[in-house]
């Protein structure tokens, strides 16, 4: 008898564990199939579906791009250039013929010697001149622009009678005397040649000018140089010799 009641005591002990195990289990619903999304992995009712993982670079100092974005962030907390779009080349926009210095522009620069230039297909054409004088033609975006004038196989003159190229202070061919004289200030002057019969607007960098002469049909500037004193300066002031 008492074998049996220990029998019987430890079955129902066993049923009851059984039961507590199972009512938890029955009070969790049925987990719902997996449905699979739009854009990224399946997701399971009940549960927030899985982005996908985006690498943002963020560097020590930097803020944290919020949500969505894909932004490069430098040490000073500064966001970096998009370089998904493409950026032309200044040139071809067109940007280094812009401005016109006593130093030149793009690569002709004052005292750049022409074989170089033409070795480096940057003459289009050439055509001698008095005393040695070689005028030329430049290539690319300065084809029709500048026009060039070389003295012993040195750069010596870049010329323009269009707008663009302006002076760094903004000066261009069109512009009335009265408009640079605004411009330059006592930097500045109107001066004559020497036979009295034309006149033009000089402003002196050190050894070097730029040279604004009048238009032969029309007032205000016409055409626009820069170059060395000696030789830009000189020309206007007492002209060719041929």
């Amino acid at each position: 008898m008492n074998r049996l009641s220990s029998v019987v005591v430890a079955g129902a002990l066993a049923l009851a564990t059984v039961g507590a195990v199972a009512a938890p289990a029955a009070a969790r619903p049925e987990a719902a199939p997996a449905v699979a999304g739009p854009a990224g992995p399946a997701a399971t009712a009940g549960t927030a579906p899985a982005m996908p993982a985006r690498a943002v670079a963020v560097r020590p100092g930097g803020a944290v791009p919020a949500a969505g974005t894909a932004s490069l962030v430098d040490p000073a907390g500064t966001v970096a250039p998009d370089r998904s779009v493409a950026t032309r080349p200044a040139a071809a926009r067109g940007w280094q013929v812009e401005v016109l210095s006593v130093r030149g522009t793009g690569p002709y620069r004052i005292g750049a010697r022409l074989d170089r230039l033409v070795a480096a297909g940057r003459i289009d054409w050439t055509a001698p001149g008095c005393a040695g004088v070689v005028h030329a033609g430049a290539t690319g975006e300065w084809a029709g622009v500048v026009l060039l004038a070389f003295r012993q196989g040195r750069l010596v003159e870049v010329g323009t009678a269009t707008a663009p190229p302006r002076s760094p202070a903004g000066a261009a061919v069109g512009m009335s005397f009265a408009e640079l004289e605004r411009i330059y200030g006592p930097r500045g002057a109107l001066i004559s040649n020497d036979a009295g019969d034309a006149t033009a607007y000089l402003v002196r960098f050190g050894t070097r000018v730029e040279l604004f002469t009048g238009h032969p049909i029309r007032p205000g500037v016409g055409y626009f140089q820069v170059g060395p004193a000696s030789y830009v300066e000189r020309n206007f002031r007492q002209g060719t010799t041929c």
